[in-house]
């Protein structure tokens, strides 16, 4: 199980389908920047994830961690916001660390530095692959819905075909 750093939105959407468990059960730590903990727990009060965050942070299986490089998170930032800007700029000190985006603009600046990344419909895959979930299509219409998630057809023609799902 490698590790993880996760950003803002992927928390924030997990644990509005209530699937944010999927971080523990896939990555050996996950790790949040303090933008990111600012962003959900401080900004976000009362909205999806902030409780979630916190409490997995309070029971140790999130750590926070600030990026050693702050020239750049400076230089990330120009582009991106304060927590796609840390978590990549941490992502860059844990080599061996996915990076969780779902920004694309993020997760192209990842690639770019050599990070690998995946986003929340990568770990809703895994998760109907190993049975952890019962239906993809299902989860990925509760992102739509419950969290206002874009997601394009083409993308969840793809996502379900890879699970052996139709739409």
């Amino acid at each position: 199980m490698p590790e993880a750093i996760a950003d803002s939105s992927v928390l924030i959407l997990l644990a509005g389908i209530d699937r944010i468990g999927l971080l523990e059960r896939y990555h050996r730590r996950v790790m949040v920047s303090p933008a990111v903990v600012r962003e959900v727990v401080e900004e976000g009060k009362g909205q999806p994830g902030s409780a979630e965050l916190q409490s997995a942070i309070d029971d140790g299986w999130i750590s926070v961690r600030q990026p050693a490089d702050r020239a750049l998170v400076t230089t990330l930032q120009r582009d991106l916001g304060d927590g796609e800007a840390e978590s990549i700029a941490l992502g860059t000190e844990l080599p061996d660390a996915v990076v969780l985006l779902d920004d694309s603009d993020a997760r192209s600046r990842a690639r770019a530095l050599g990070l690998e990344t995946a986003g929340v419909v990568g770990l809703l895959i895994r998760a109907r692959k190993d049975g952890t979930i019962d239906s993809l299509s299902r989860e990925l219409e509760r992102l739509r819905t419950e969290m206002g998630f874009w997601i394009s057809e083409d993308l969840v023609k793809q996502a379900l075909a890879e699970v052996g799902e139709s739409q």
